[in-house]
């Protein structure tokens, strides 16, 4: 099954090697450097879970940058093949640069690429990370630490209600370096009446030893 499929028919799919060891070394490393952040989330103080996170600044150091624009461009025809099915505005133009100048004058501004850290105990509750009205429906993490060896659970939760049905859940180890690319918000389902749209929500099950980190790529920026 070729990613794109796989994305259609699940909701998510991971990438090829992104980052080398030595890459995902640095970028957890950021974690430290303040300065690199417009601000830091407690998940447990807002209720969204146990652990924490923090929001890069503009301007975002290369490397984000670059894997931002390079997978709006891969999965921009994804984006509008799915606005198609559910008959919805497709409100991306062609470059990430138009896009987030878009999202600029309507008021989202802030950079919303995160550093998460998690360590024993720690989890993320079920949730989306939508940010305004401009959304763009896939978003990436990219693993930083190997599970297995430097921490144990923690493992991606994709969670999708599906149309007069339970709703399914799919659960991914992320590798070192490697990307999940997943729904945003919902995605189109077909049925015996046509295509719909089913929510999906996102999260990180506990983390049972070590420290876990990870790269948060959203493809909008926030109000």
């Amino acid at each position: 099954m070729d990613w794109i499929a796989e994305l259609n028919d699940v909701g998510c799919t991971l990438t090829p090697p992104l980052l080398t060891p030595a890459q995902c070394e640095e970028l957890s490393g950021w974690y430290a450097e303040a300065k690199r952040f417009r601000a830091t989330i407690d998940m447990a103080r807002y209720r969204f879970g146990s652990g924490q996170y923090r929001y890069f600044a503009y301007p975002l150091p290369d490397p984000l940058a670059d894997l931002r624009a390079s997978f709006y461009a891969q999965l921009l025809p994804v984006a509008r093949d799915w606005a198609d099915k559910l008959r919805k505005p497709a409100p991306w133009p062609d470059s990430f640069g138009e896009w987030l100048d878009d999202c600029h004058r309507a008021g989202q501004e802030r950079p919303t690429p995160i550093l998460l850290k998690y360590q024993a105990g720690d989890w993320n509750a079920l949730h989306r990370d939508l940010y305004g009205d401009l959304v763009f429906p896939l978003q990436v993490v990219i693993g930083l630490d190997r599970p297995g060896v430097d921490y144990e659970g923690g493992e991606f939760l994709l969670v999708e209600q599906r149309p007069r049905a339970q709703s399914r859940a799919t659960v991914t180890s992320l590798p070192q370096g490697r990307g999940l690319i997943f729904t945003t918000r919902d995605r189109p389902v077909q049925s015996t009446r046509g295509w719909s749209a089913a929510p999906v929500r996102h999260g990180v099950s506990t983390v049972r030893s070590g420290l876990r980190h990870t790269l948060g790529l959203v493809l909008h920026d926030a109000a």
